[in-house]
């Protein structure tokens, strides 16, 4: 049988991103905890990246039944999954737009919070990298919604399992993971 994206994901995900220690990391939800999770090596490095997108694409998407026409999130765990995961559909002849979401809407310029082609834009799959308590994804949603665009699924690489999921799904966001926190210890 032949490894899934998943698989390889998860050999780089404890190798790369998984750290444990007993000073407990402060993350960015202001919680702290003994289990850390970086996904920037698996985001920030081409080879996982492409893998990593594969895996959306190829293995959890098509699981959720959804049409959207963009896939973005909060700026900056977000904004590598979405230009993969775009890229990844263009390779396969299909235009879904990348959005980056700022923090905070821009100070200058045309002063948007939104970035990339948004305006003709009804449907979008939000994306994120880890999930802990969901307040990051939740800002990106709602930015989104203001927008007059539609959010109602997510994706990211791991569920801290700290309730983020749940809070989403009372903003009317189901989202999948490819990986739980239980998983690695």
């Amino acid at each position: 049988m032949s490894q899934s994206f998943r698989d390889q994901l998860f050999l780089w995900m404890k190798s790369y991103v998984y750290r444990y220690s007993e000073a407990p990391f402060r993350l960015a939800s202001g919680l702290e905890s003994h289990h850390y999770f970086n996904c920037k090596e698996i985001t920030l490095h081409p080879e996982r990246l492409a893998v990593l997108a594969e895996c959306f694409v190829e293995e959890i998407i098509p699981k959720m039944g959804i049409e959207f026409q963009a896939v973005g999130g909060l700026t900056l765990g977000a904004d590598p999954l979405a230009y993969s995961i775009a890229l990844a559909y263009q390779k396969r002849g299909k235009l879904i737009y990348p959005l980056v979401v700022r923090k905070e809407t821009k100070g200058h310029g045309t002063g948007q919070q939104i970035e990339g082609f948004w305006k003709e834009i009804k449907s979008c799959l939000v994306v994120d990298d880890v999930i802990t308590t969901g307040g990051s994804t939740l800002k990106a949603v709602q930015v989104l919604r203001e927008a007059g665009i539609s959010v109602t699924k997510g994706i990211c690489i791991l569920n801290r399992e700290e309730g983020g999921a749940e809070n989403l799904e009372k903003a009317g966001v189901q989202m999948e993971s490819i990986f739980r926190k239980s998983e690695f210890f």
